[in-house]
């Protein structure tokens, strides 16, 4: 297993203080369902929660960062049957491991970034390195609906692209 993303530096890039009130590493096994079954494998998230909604979904960024080769955003995934926010990310991006053809879809800001990788035949692989138990700050709560507040569950992890670690994220569901 590779080193992970660095949960402090993606949150340099955009800073908790209203989204994140705390959070705790847990292992896999300390993953309550449904969001193991959400989490816990080497899948893309949007493939992943499609499935489990059973809506596609679509991105709105809600920030962005760019600086030289690399590309950061912070996101939201909602279902396009409900508009329902079912996932929050923060995902840094080396652009100079991507094509030319994925990188301007990326900087569209239109598509997921899982389903552009699927249509574009990146070969891919995708590997969880940290498991989280988060506390929603304000801005969290009201993303996901949220009126009381309640443990989310999320997930560090690197996407490699043609073998090379293309993408770091933290991936964050919304509480069921």
């Amino acid at each position: 297993m590779t080193t992970g993303p660095d949960l402090q530096t993606l949150f340099q890039l955009f800073p908790p203080s209203s989204y994140l009130r705390d959070f705790d590493v847990i292992t896999a096994d300390q993953m309550p369902e449904p969001y193991r079954s959400l989490l816990v494998h080497e899948h893309h998230m949007t493939v992943t929660v499609e499935a489990h909604h059973g809506s596609l979904v679509d991105v709105k960024v809600l920030e962005r960062k760019r600086d030289g080769n690399s590309y950061a955003r912070k996101i939201l995934l909602a279902l396009r049957s409900d508009r329902r926010i079912v996932q929050f990310g923060l995902v840094l991006i080396w652009l100079d491991y991507c094509s030319p053809e994925v990188r301007a879809e990326i900087l569209a800001e239109k598509t997921p970034l899982g389903r552009i990788l699927i249509n574009h035949n990146v070969l891919r692989r995708i590997e969880p390195t940290d498991y989280l138990r988060v506390t929603p700050g304000p801005e969290m709560m009201q993303w996901f609906g949220l009126t009381t507040s309640q443990p989310a569950y999320g997930r560090l992890a690197l996407i490699h692209c043609d073998g090379k670690p293309a993408i770091e994220l933290l991936e964050i569901v919304a509480p069921e």
